[in-house]
């Protein structure tokens, strides 16, 4: 199978959990919210848990992505790259509406500045990302970004089977089934990537 074709396919598909999360989290009163218990209350512990954990572990596969497009030299690496700060741009957009719902609903998707960015990842976090920034552009660039995508993949993975055994609101129960099969989709692809880059 081509892989730009998938990494097409994995873009239009990426937005599917973004406009549902996008469609409960700024307007909590509709009848689905009311029908499934929400009444437009604060997040609960489980679903605030969820978002800045989601939060988080997004941010730096978003750091690093944006330092790849500048630095990648294999043509699918960067492609992956372009889809990873897309989705991740839309999932933060979207987490900050969720968290604060004074923020005016948009269709226009308002990507975090690179400070944002950077405080939300931790003292590992910056540290892998200082390393990707100084490293030299070429093929041990691009392995190393695609070893941490993997990584921060496997523990955005975690993060929503953690939700989902937990979680009692059902849309968010429901963008976190939705973002699970894209985040094994995209670990799927890296797999791929990353043994192509070691053939």
């Amino acid at each position: 199978m081509n892989r730009r074709i998938a990494l097409t396919a994995l873009a239009s598909a990426i937005a599917i959990p973004s406009f549902i999360n996008a469609a409960f989290a700024q307007n909590p009163t509709s009848s689905a919210s009311s029908a499934s218990g929400n009444t437009g209350a604060k997040m609960g512990e489980a679903e605030a848990k969820h978002a800045a954990d989601t939060l988080a572990a997004g941010s730096m596969s978003l750091a690093a992505s944006r330092v790849a497009l500048k630095k990648a030299k294999d043509d699918d690496v960067k492609q992956f790259a372009q889809f990873e700060v897309a989705e991740q741009e839309t999932i933060a957009d979207i987490l900050k509406g969720m968290r604060d719902q004074t923020v005016a609903a948009s269709g226009q998707v308002k990507p975090p500045s690179d400070a944002e960015v950077t405080s939300q990842l931790d003292a590992k976090g910056k540290a892998m990302l200082e390393k990707l920034e100084s490293a030299k552009a070429g093929s041990a660039f691009d392995r190393e970004y695609i070893k941490g995508q993997i990584e921060g993949h496997q523990e955005l993975l975690k993060i929503q089977e953690t939700y989902l055994a937990t979680g009692k609101d059902r849309e968010n129960l429901s963008v976190a089934k939705l973002a699970r099969g894209q985040i094994k989709e995209h670990l799927a692809l890296l797999a791929d990537i990353e043994k192509e880059l070691k053939d």
